[in-house]
């Protein structure tokens, strides 16, 4: 395999394995991994990859690939967005709660003091100020994203 082809091929890896979200930071995987590339060539390999920036879930933006499969949308795994005045309850399809509760964590909103997750409910407590119904409207405005 050529330079280039193996480079494509680490750059394929470091997209798919984590989020990333700028050339800098791939520039820095890929040397890490021994490629030293200009920004120039980046884009270029970037380019031949067919690699597009995509909105992620938690917000901001990451590299993907075109042929890469795409996971679902938050919107088609979560099925209701509840709040009883204490708690916001969430439904999911079945076996999706912990990828939903681990990205709603990962996201650091400050309106969420933290996530309980089963098989298909997730629990989401709010912040110290924040009432159930604001936090209820904030994880629906990100479910329809």
């Amino acid at each position: 395999m050529s330079a280039a082809g193996d480079r494509r091929s680490v750059i394929r890896e470091l997209i798919a394995s984590r989020p990333v979200a700028t050339q800098e930071e791939l520039r820095e995987l890929l040397a890490a991994r021994g490629h030293a590339v200009t920004q120039a060539t980046l884009s270029r390999d970037l380019a031949q990859l067919g690699a597009r920036r995509a909105a992620q879930p938690g917000g901001g933006t990451a590299y993907e690939l075109a042929d890469a499969p795409r996971p679902p949308l938050l919107r088609d795994l979560v099925r209701a967005v509840d709040d009883n005045g204490s708690l916001v309850v969430i439904h999911t399809s079945p076996g999706a709660a912990q990828v939903v509760a681990s990205t709603f964590d990962r996201a650091h909103l400050p309106e969420s003091l933290g996530t309980i997750a089963g098989d298909d409910t997730i629990f989401v407590a709010p912040a110290r100020g924040i009432t159930s119904t604001r936090l209820a409207k904030r994880l629906r405005d990100l479910v329809s994203a």
